[in-house]
């Protein structure tokens, strides 16, 4: 395409696939980070690495990979009471959600992105959400992001178009989706550079990248990556 695509991108795997699966399509790509103070903001500084080696290993990508750009969104962190922003400890609350799950979160930093593509003339908007593998959010669903796109083109008189490569597929096939874009360099790249876990951690080394291991972050990521070494 012809055209700009502006990537939600955390410095996770998720939003790593799918910055470069807007690279393989898109004429220019531009890419937009939140700090709401979350527990695992150690995802922020994973950010520039990340962008460092795939303008340095892809040449092809280098020359699309536009500016990016982060947002304070702290007031989140203020009016959220949740495992990603307080030490609260992470399970099923009473609602049945997670509570990892951050109301809101997702329609808010959609709602910026699209401010911030307005601005750039970007009509494309790219995030990692996922229904298939997922902790249930809803924010994640496929009908809020279609309800979302409505949304923002009627109240900011736009057509963006939000993608989610990621929508109907599991991790394994994030994995297979990640080596038929880049091989075997963007999985190191996803291995030693990427942040998934929810507690932060880089000091445990696992084959699937760092992190605790045994949050519900770490353990999609891990059970994804015996998958896809499984596949024929």
């Amino acid at each position: 395409m012809t055209e700009t695509a502006l990537v939600l991108f955390s410095g996770g795997q998720d939003s790593t696939v799918c910055l470069a699966w807007a690279l393989d399509r898109f004429a220019a790509v531009e890419t937009i980070g939140f700090d709401y103070g979350q527990r695992h903001i150690v995802e922020l500084a994973c950010r520039g690495q990340i962008i460092d080696r795939l303008r340095g290993q892809f040449p092809a990508w280098a020359a699309r990979l536009g500016p990016d750009h982060v947002l304070d969104l702290g007031i989140l962190n203020t009016i959220s009471e949740t495992a990603l922003t307080r030490e609260v400890a992470i399970e099923t609350g009473e609602t049945g959600l997670p509570t990892t799950f951050v109301p809101g979160r997702n329609l808010v930093f959609l709602t910026f992105a699209g401010a911030v593509a307005y601005r750039r003339g970007a009509r494309h908007l790219v995030g990692g959400m996922c229904e298939t593998d997922f902790s249930g959010y809803p924010d994640c669903r496929d009908d809020s992001l279609k309800a979302m796109q409505i949304a923002l083109n009627l109240g900011m008189d736009r057509r963006f178009v939000i993608h989610t490569p990621l929508m109907w597929i599991d991790k394994a096939a994030t994995w297979a989706m990640a080596q038929a874009l880049g091989g075997e360099a963007l999985i190191d790249v996803i291995v030693e550079e990427t942040h998934s876990c929810y507690h932060g951690v880089r000091e445990k080394r696992h084959p699937w990248g760092y992190g605790c291991g045994q949050c519900p972050a770490c353990e999609l990521r891990a059970r994804g990556w015996t998958g896809f070494q499984a596949r024929p």
